[in-house]
């Protein structure tokens, strides 16, 4: 006889692994703290790939003016410029980053103890109604 709780769980569970399951225990194999320090880790490497490829830009695009009138002291006003930019947009994005990826492993941890406790609960079914 068929069970709709059943087919509701199989169900869910099934569409469960169609769509998050092998991402998710990948996730979920780690240790919040050490996925969220290496996915910041990997986002300050790329903020900084991409800085150096805009600052270069746009230095290479302004060369004239920059070069114009340049003596040591506005050197190193722009170049503490550049740096003080820099910092920012690494520490906001790091904090940002580091939230984000916490919230993400917690998420993933919750739909695969969800996952096994359903699994669990479907064999709980399958010995009931063998008996």
């Amino acid at each position: 006889m068929l069970d709709k709780r059943r087919i509701r769980l199989m169900a869910r569970m099934s569409a469960y692994e169609k769509n998050h399951i092998k991402q998710d225990l990948k996730i979920s194999t780690y240790y919040k703290k050490d996925y969220a320090s290496l996915n910041t880790l990997i986002t300050l490497l790329w903020i900084t790939v991409g800085y150096v490829i805009v600052a270069g830009l746009y230095a290479l695009c302004n060369m004239d003016a920059i070069l114009k009138n340049l003596d040591l002291n506005k050197l190193f006003l722009l170049v503490g410029i550049a740096v003080g930019v820099y910092l920012m947009l690494v520490i906001i994005y790091c904090v940002c980053a580091s939230s984000f990826y916490k919230a993400k492993h917690n998420h993933a941890k919750q739909r695969v103890k969800k996952f096994y406790r359903d699994l669990a609960r479907l064999e709980k079914m399958d010995i009931k109604e063998n008996r």
